[in-house]
């Protein structure tokens, strides 16, 4: 009888034993699969307080089919009116002309084939291949040469660049460059930064050359400090797109449809299903 009695709590506890090791092994799943290294989400890490160069910038210049924003600014406010184009407001019932000057709305000039845009009483002025900075001073030097406005300030903006960011950010879309020196950071700011299941270390962006339609990709690596400031892609020009792929962690979350996400719920209701059968088996 002792020997019975003996073997029947050998049996009972490697039963409880048996449980033990199931909860704690799906506790350690859990675990792994809810936390991710550090080093994984942290920007730009290997950079301290100090310098770094940039070794190259891309430079915005105007091109076919680009659309301008053009302001001429001077102390007589209605000699600067005959340089800005007026703006056609539709009210009730109603057609309200204004101008530029007046509204600060943008007025657009389009450049067309030839790289022209065709400006108030100077007529045709060639832009393309031009930065923002260089078609300014361009306006300016045939206002003031041609004695037509000896003070001018000229302010050109673009107004159709636009650059797309998808994947794991909060915001994903098409958004508007507004200058030349838009940075990878600045477009993910915008976009409301990388969710915790985007990979920073494999950030993918593709540009389109406007002369030959030639796409090229880029890996960046945004934990490399030097590597994104060293990048063609740090600086974003017009109809770049970005792409965020997702961490393992969120590629898993996705069943063999794609269609929905694995919740935390889901693990939770497997835990427990798991660990009813573990006790089941233990009785």
């Amino acid at each position: 009888m002792n020997i019975i009695f003996s073997l029947s709590n050998d049996s009972t506890k490697n039963k409880h034993l048996f449980v033990v090791n199931l909860i704690s092994a799906l506790a350690l799943l859990c675990t792994f699969c809810s936390c991710g290294s550090a080093k994984k989400v942290t920007y730009i890490q290997d950079l301290d307080s100090g310098a770094v160069k940039q070794s190259s910038a891309n430079i915005i210049k105007a091109k076919p089919n680009d659309k301008l924003s053009i302001v001429i600014s001077s102390k007589d406010p209605q000699l600067a009116l005959l340089f800005n184009k007026p703006i056609i407001v539709h009210r009730l019932g109603q057609t309200v002309e204004t101008s530029m000057y007046q509204s600060h709305d943008a007025s657009n000039y389009t450049v067309d084939q030839n790289g022209d845009i065709e400006f108030a009483v100077i007529g045709k002025i060639h832009v393309g291949g031009l930065s923002k900075e260089e078609i300014e001073a361009k306006i300016k030097d045939e206002l003031t040469s041609n004695s037509l406005v000896n003070d001018a300030l000229v302010t050109v903006e673009w107004i159709n660049h636009y650059a797309t960011i998808l994947g794991e950010v909060n915001t994903p879309g098409r958004y508007n460059l507004d200058g030349n020196n838009t940075n990878i950071f600045e477009l993910l700011g915008l976009a409301g930064d990388l969710t915790i299941y985007g990979k920073r270390e494999n950030v993918k962006l593709m540009r389109t050359n406007p002369d030959n339609g030639e796409v090229t990709t880029y890996k960046v690596n945004l934990c490399n400090g030097d590597e994104v400031i060293n990048s063609p892609a740090y600086n974003i020009l017009p109809n770049d797109v970005i792409y965020i792929e997702p961490n393992d962690y969120r590629a898993r979350q996705r069943t063999v449809n794609g269609n929905a996400v694995r919740s935390t719920s889901f693990w939770i209701s497997l835990a427990s299903l798991l660990v009813s059968v573990g006790i089941l088996i233990s009785r």
